[in-house]
């Protein structure tokens, strides 16, 4: 991984469903809606200040219905939960999963 830069895609790890778990509330506020499924399948990460995550989850058991999160996690020492900095909705599995703007 090149320094500011994202790494390669990887598979969701436990540590990173727990990510994404933790900011769903957030996002289901911001949408007006609740999802039933939030499966992280795969993820990439970008160390500044802390790590910036970026998570495919899927959202559907029966279609093919993924977001993309963009989670900031400051370092430890600073003792603060993630936080959603930006999503994408309307993704599907097979999308790249890229930087969100």
């Amino acid at each position: 991984m090149m320094p500011g830069g994202f790494s390669d895609v990887e598979p969701a790890t436990p540590e990173v469903q727990a990510i994404a778990d933790q900011v769903k509330p957030e996002l289901e506020e911001k949408e007006n809606t609740t999802y039933e499924v939030f499966e992280a399948l795969e993820y990439r990460m970008q160390v500044v200040a802390g790590i910036n995550y970026l998570i495919k989850v899927s959202i559907s058991e029966t279609e093919d219905q993924c977001v993309h999160l963009m989670v900031y996690v400051a370092l430890p020492p600073e003792n603060q939960e993630p936080s959603l900095t930006a999503y994408q909705l309307d993704k599907t599995k097979t999308d790249p999963l890229d930087p969100v703007a």
